[in-house]
């Protein structure tokens, strides 16, 4: 499947067929493509952190919330434009991320995934209760469409694109992060600790790093949700969503830009196409993935050799070569 990705003449009809798409699709198709992008952007970035860092996160709606409510508040509050807000809530999460990253970075396994699974739940009950800023259950009602020059652009057609730039956006990113001495060093993190750490590798410094640029997507994400939506409240970030966000990375194939890609759209537009199932959609979605599981337990594109970064084991045998590319040996 790799084949297709490095054939320029299918990548040239994938994107045309994308730039065409809307025009073709109904509404009620395009919304549901739209929050499919939303999606993927955050599977990317919590896949940055589990699948090729080995740090498993069971709070990750946290962060998603974070840029949600940051940028709503700006627009609602402060009348600031959206495309102010959008980088300041990637901003905000990020400096979540490293709120996050430094008392835990000790942490490993099931400790780190309880440490994260607690912040989450502690992110939701500040936005539930704090109610003079965020209203609390009552969510936050009529959040402004962008615009440009006093022009709203509050049409499916904007928003799609748009997502499709930040989808596009974010995978040359995560690209060039992989291919880096930094993603190198993630690898070898995700290999083996404490080999990274006898070989100099400062991982601590390089975790929190993780964190913050996974963060920083998640919050651009919960940035743009807010303005399509035009309403948030808590519920829209509890530990549900980020189970569900990791079922992405998990079904897509960890450490793996492409798996991200598919489980996203996947796990988005199934529970869609079993809508007219009312009464069993959710018996057959959870055959589905069970089968995919048994099947491909390394994701549907994920590596051929299954990743040992699981939910059961993070930290598993060193693979020298890995760990002398990241610190340049």
């Amino acid at each position: 499947m790799n084949d297709i990705f490095k054939n320029k003449y299918l990548l040239g009809a994938l994107f045309a067929g994308l730039l065409l798409l809307p025009f073709v699709a109904g509404d009620y198709l395009l919304r549901v493509i739209i929050v499919a992008g939303i999606y993927v952007i955050l599977t990317l970035s919590l896949n940055l952190v589990t699948g090729y860092t080995g740090q498993f996160c069971l709070g990750w709606a946290a962060f998603y919330g974070i840029g949600a409510y940051t940028s709503a508040l700006l627009a609602i509050n402060l009348k600031l434009s959206f495309w102010i807000g959008l980088p300041v809530a990637g901003i905000m999460a990020a400096l979540f991320g490293i709120a996050l990253g430094i008392p835990t970075m000790r942490l490993k396994d099931i400790y780190l995934a309880i440490t994260t699974l607690g912040f989450g739940e502690i992110i939701r009950l500040i936005l539930l209760n704090w109610s003079d800023l965020t209203r609390g259950s009552m969510g936050l009602p009529g959040i402004p469409a962008p615009s440009i020059f006093g022009i709203s652009l509050d049409n499916n057609y904007f928003y799609y694109y748009f997502m499709l730039l930040l989808v596009l956006i974010v995978i040359l990113a995560m690209e060039r992060i992989i291919d880096s001495r930094l993603g190198r060093a993630l690898s070898a993190i995700r290999e083996d600790e404490l080999a990274a750490k006898s070989m100099g590798i400062n991982t601590t410094r390089y975790k929190i790093t993780a964190f913050a640029v996974g963060a920083f997507f998640a919050g651009i994400a919960g940035s743009f949700h807010a303005h399509y939506s035009s309403f948030i409240d808590p519920q829209s970030f509890s530990f549900s969503e980020s189970t569900i966000i990791l079922a992405m990375v998990v079904l897509g194939g960890m450490a793996s830009i492409k798996g991200s890609v598919m489980g996203a759209i996947i796990l988005t537009l199934l529970p869609e196409a079993l809508r007219d199932f009312s009464e069993y959609r959710m018996i057959v979605f959870g055959l589905i993935m069970m089968g995919v599981m048994l099947i491909r337990p390394q994701g549907i594109w994920g590596q051929t050799k299954p990743c040992n970064t699981s939910i059961r084991k993070i930290m598993f045998k060193a693979k020298g070569g890995a760990i002398k590319d990241a610190v340049g040996s």
